[in-house]
């Protein structure tokens, strides 16, 4: 009798709700599917400071590891105790016995560790040590600091001399990090050469990207062997998919997305909250395999990460974070986020990262 009446009383309670006349509670929206058990589980690190590698080595054996991650990118750029070009090593970098120590870890506990080194653009709102030791490979030779859409100032990957430092640098991260693949940045290029700068002869913007990044790939793919990744922004016609200037192009780069080979990784990074992401579809479209990227946003990591689900193509690798903060003060605030006092960026990234692995 009992079970017959709790069967009458809810079908009135279902009519009354359809007629506004019962409260019930919301039903949450569902989030994102569990990645497959073979998907890349990423985090993006910028690891300055060889002194804060044993606390991201604790973050990585007690939080990070345990909570699924699986491929880790270490930027290194000029961070490093290089010996080929000792004039751009840094004192305070790791050195090779330093990534050694890494590489073991990651090997333990299952994680893919991989070198990036910031390519072409973002050198620096000034210059950075290259520059500042090679001022003759600063593209355009004087920039304008004062014009408010100065940004980071670029190299000129028109010079061959350039390459022919930045390789041997390569090779030392190669030497050290044994790795599968090989990230070299190439976001937010927004200087470029013009006709003031040496070997320049009327190139276009996409063409001088396309350059850099097809220069890149006969190194690391052709010679070395290596699986070449690289972030997406400058690939994205901001006519035709609207993001902002920093996640999209609107100085002619764009046309470079098919002037590169296809087996390139794109990083395709989203820090802002939007209702889809189309250039994650976009770009497989185009042939290539896709990671998206997240940072210090929870609401805006699980929206990337329902679109992604959404337009997969079977080629969408994963999902990785990204940091952007000091890693110690991040690996801190992922080992114990109720006590961590810190700058708030790493907390939100923390909180960012617990999230997305909750969904992994």
């Amino acid at each position: 009798m009992n079970v017959r009446l709790n069967t009458v009383m809810a079908a009135l309670c279902l009519l009354m709700a359809f007629a506004g006349g019962c409260a019930t509670t919301p039903r949450p929206e569902p989030g994102p599917g569990p990645l497959p058990d073979d998907a890349w589980r990423g985090l993006h690190i910028y690891l300055s400071n060889r002194a804060d590698l044993p606390i991201m080595i604790r973050a990585l054996e007690e939080e990070l590891a345990p909570r699924g991650l699986n491929m880790l990118i270490v930027e290194v750029d000029f961070n490093f105790q290089y010996t080929s070009h000792p004039e751009l090593a840094s004192e305070t970098g790791m050195n090779k016995e330093d990534v050694r120590q890494l590489l073991e870890v990651c090997r333990r506990l299952g994680i893919e560790l991989i070198p990036q080194f910031q390519c072409f653009g973002h050198q620096g709102h000034r210059p950075n040590i290259f520059l500042r030791t090679y001022p003759e490979f600063m593209a355009p030779p004087e920039p304008d600091y004062t014009d408010p859409d100065h940004y980071h100032v670029s190299w000129n990957p028109l010079d061959p001399r350039v390459n022919e430092i930045i390789f041997d640098l390569f090779d030392e991260l190669i030497e050290a990090f044994e790795p599968t693949y090989f990230h070299v940045g190439m976001d937010e290029v927004m200087l470029f050469p013009d006709e003031t700068t040496p070997y320049y002869n009327g190139e276009s913007p996409a063409e001088i990207f396309a350059k850099a990044a097809n220069d890149y790939h006969d190194y690391l793919v052709k010679e070395k062997g290596l699986t070449m990744m690289m972030w997406g922004d400058r690939l994205i016609d901001q006519e035709e998919i609207r993001y902002n200037r920093f996640e999209s192009s609107d100085n002619g780069t764009a046309p470079a997305v098919d002037m590169i080979p296809k087996d390139i990784i794109i990083c395709d990074w989203h820090y802002n909250r939007m209702d889809d992401y189309p250039s994650i579809g976009y770009f497989q479209e185009k042939g290539f395999r896709v990671w998206p990227a997240t940072w210090r946003s929870p609401t805006a990591a699980l929206a990337l990460f329902e679109s992604a689900e959404r337009q997969d193509q079977g080629q969408m690798l994963g999902f990785m974070c990204t940091t952007w903060c000091g890693v110690g003060d991040f690996a801190r605030a992922i080992l114990d986020e109720s006590r961590y006092d810190g700058p708030s960026i790493p907390k939100r990234v923390a909180e960012t990262f617990r999230v997305v692995s909750d969904h992994w």
